[in-house]
């Protein structure tokens, strides 16, 4: 079955880095992160991205346990594996747009924001939540970034407390009819007649990677590059993987490939430092 390191090491050996818009969708920005998201599931599926076979591929092997939508997290589901959020980005430094959803270190089944067939397509209480990013220029994927959610997001009581407290905020003011929601509240009937009412939305943003481990100096010398994949993850969880897939990225000779030892600051705790695993890869093409 596929996991991250299967297809880290599959792009690195296939650097496809053009993806085809989605035509069916007419809004330019959402077909490429339709494309994007497209991408991501081929190589999961350890497909060539071209491949005229993967549809058929993809429904009798199928690495997938849930593929979502656009409105309820997660966009992939590993079988018995990772939770998988894509975000795509058209500047090499933008934040991520996490919208109504708030960061997470991972994904948890009773989470509100998610479908009940996500929650129950298998028997789970967690998931390790994989972050993937990428730069998209034109059509041309500039580099992806694969980050598990608790190399960089808080606690979820972090976020939680916050959105309480203005949940709570809103439920206080007099006179007011207010309804159930996942959003952060919902004020009917704001007007003496009645038909007027108040969504109350959160929308979240984190920072880029690039910016937070900017301290790391293998990610910075990949400033230049034209290509570039990196992919962060906490030792504990590479620990996780089978002997075969860390030694075929530990002994992978690939020019511009890297595998490093780093520590990165604890995002509950930046006083501590977490032993993390950092693989990079890079091509210039010009």
């Amino acid at each position: 079955m596929s996991n991250l390191l299967k297809v880290i090491k599959f792009i690195i050996d296939n650097p496809t880095t053009e993806i085809k818009e989605q035509s069916i969708n007419t809004n330019r920005i959402n077909a490429v992160g339709q494309s994007l998201e497209c991408y991501i599931q081929r190589v999961f599926c350890e497909s060539m991205i071209n491949s005229v076979n993967y549809n058929q591929s993809l429904l009798n092997n199928s690495p997938f346990s849930y593929i979502g939508n656009q409105n309820n997290p997660p966009d992939l589901m590993l079988k018995n594996g990772d939770a998988i959020e894509i975000k795509k980005i058209q500047t090499a430094n933008a934040n991520l747009a996490l919208n109504s959803s708030y960061p997470k270190d991972k994904l948890y089944a009773n989470n509100p924001m998610i479908t009940n067939n996500c929650k129950t397509v298998e028997d789970w209480v967690e998931k390790d939540l994989l972050y993937v990013v990428g730069h998209i220029e034109a059509t041309t994927i500039k580099y992806l970034w694969f980050i598990y959610g608790d190399c960089f997001c808080a606690d979820k009581s972090v976020y939680e407390k916050i959105k309480n407290i203005i949940t709570i905020g809103i439920n206080q003011i007099p006179d007011v009819e207010l309804s159930e929601t996942n959003e952060l509240a919902r004020i009917n009937k704001v007007d003496p007649l009645g038909i007027t009412a108040l969504r109350v939305r959160g929308m979240w943003h984190i920072d880029n990677p690039n910016k937070i481990f900017s301290y790391l100096k293998p990610i910075k010398d990949l400033n230049n590059a034209d290509f570039k994949i990196i992919c962060l993850m906490k030792t504990v969880k590479f620990d996780q993987f089978s002997d075969e897939d860390k030694q075929a990225l530990k002994n992978h000779k690939q020019v511009g490939y890297s595998f490093n030892d780093v520590k990165i600051k604890n995002p509950n705790n930046p006083a501590q430092l977490i032993d993390c695993k950092l693989i990079t890869y890079h091509s210039n093409q010009a």
